[in-house]
C-alpha cells in the first residue's frame, strides 16, 4: 500500500488522473471501476481535459460503476447514472456499449444484482478500481455492519451516509434510503485500487482505514489486505495520520 499526501483537492485530482492515465497507457482496453460523489468530480474534469488534449483514449475502455440509488430514474439529476453521463461519459470517446451501471427500481430484484456480477466476471474483473471513502468508512455503499456482503447487493443506507448525501438534494426527505452496490469481493479482486479522500470530515475515516484492525464495522479497513492500493489524500484528509504511515508499503 502506498499513501501519498498532497496539498489540496486539485493536486489530489491530478495525481489520481495520473494513475488512470498510466493504466490506460499500459492497457488500452482496461476495465475501470468508477466511483461517484463529491470527491472524484475534479478527477473526471481532469480526465476530460486530458482526453481533449489527446493524452488519453477511452475508445477501448470498459467501465463498471460501484453503486446507484434505488428509486431514482437514471435521468434524475441526483442519480449516479446522470452524474456519470453529465460529468464524464458524454465528454469522452467511450463506447456506450462498454459502460455498465447497476440499476434496479426495487430493492428486492435479485436478478439485477446477479446480472451485474455476471457482466463483471465475463469482462474479466477490474483492472483499476477508483474508490472514495464515507465518513463512516463505507466504500461503495458497503455500510458498517457485523458482516459484509461479497457480491452485488441491496443496501440500507446508514443515517450517517444519508446525512452526508443530503447536501445534494433540495430536501432531506428526498435522500434515498436504499441503494444497489458492488460487494466487497469484486472490489478486493481488482488488480489495482486507487482511493481518494479530501477534506477534514474524512480524516477520522482515513485514520481508521489505515491504522485500526480490519473490521466489517469499518469496511475500508479491508483494503489493508490488498497487494496494490494507492491512497491519495489532501492535507485535511491526512490530518489525523501519524507520520510513520507515509512510509507504509
Amino acid at each position: 500500500m502506498k499513501i501519498k499526501m498532497v496539498n489540496n483537492y486539485q493536486e489530489m485530482s491530478n495525481d489520481a488522473a495520473d494513475l488512470i492515465e498510466d493504466q490506460l497507457k499500459k492497457k488500452k482496453a482496461s476495465i475501470l471501476g468508477l466511483a461517484t460523489g463529491g470527491t472524484p468530480e475534479g478527477l473526471y474534469e481532469e480526465l476530460v481535459r486530458r482526453y481533449h488534449l489527446g493524452r488519453i483514449d477511452f475508445q477501448e475502455v470498459q467501465t463498471f460503476n460501484l453503486d446507484e440509488y434505488i428509486g431514482l430514474p437514471q435521468d434524475h439529476p441526483q442519480s449516479y447514472a446522470f452524474y456519470m453521463w453529465s460529468r464524464f461519459f458524454s465528454q469522452v470517446n467511450i463506447d456506450p456499449a462498454r459502460i455498465h451501471l447497476p440499476f434496479s427500481t426495487t430493492a428486492g430484484d435479485a436478478e439485477a444484482a446477479t446480472a451485474y456480477d455476471k457482466q463483471l466476471k465475463q469482462a474479466g474483473g477490474i483492472d483499476l478500481q477508483l474508490l472514495g471513502i464515507g465518513e463512516n468508512g463505507h466504500i461503495g455503499f458497503n455500510e458498517p455492519s457485523s458482516f459484509l456482503w461479497a457480491d452485488t447487493h441491496y443496501a440500507e443506507l446508514s443515517r450517517e451516509t444519508m446525512e452526508a448525501n443530503a447536501r445534494f438534494f433540495a430536501w432531506r426527505e428526498d435522500v434515498p434510503q436504499q441503494a444497489i452496490t458492488m460487494g466487497m469481493a469484486p472490489i478486493l479482486q481488482a488488480r489495482h485500487i486507487v482511493l481518494m479522500a479530501s477534506g477534514k470530515e474524512k480524516a477520522h475515516a482515513v485514520k481508521e482505514m489505515l491504522c485500526s484492525p480490519i473490521s466489517p464495522w469499518h469496511p475500508a479497513s479491508f483494503l489493508q489486505l490488498h497487494s496494490k492500493v494507492e491512497v491519495v489524500l489532501d492535507a485535511e484528509a491526512a490530518a489525523e495520520l501519524p507520520p510513520h504511515v507515509f512510509a507504509y508499503k
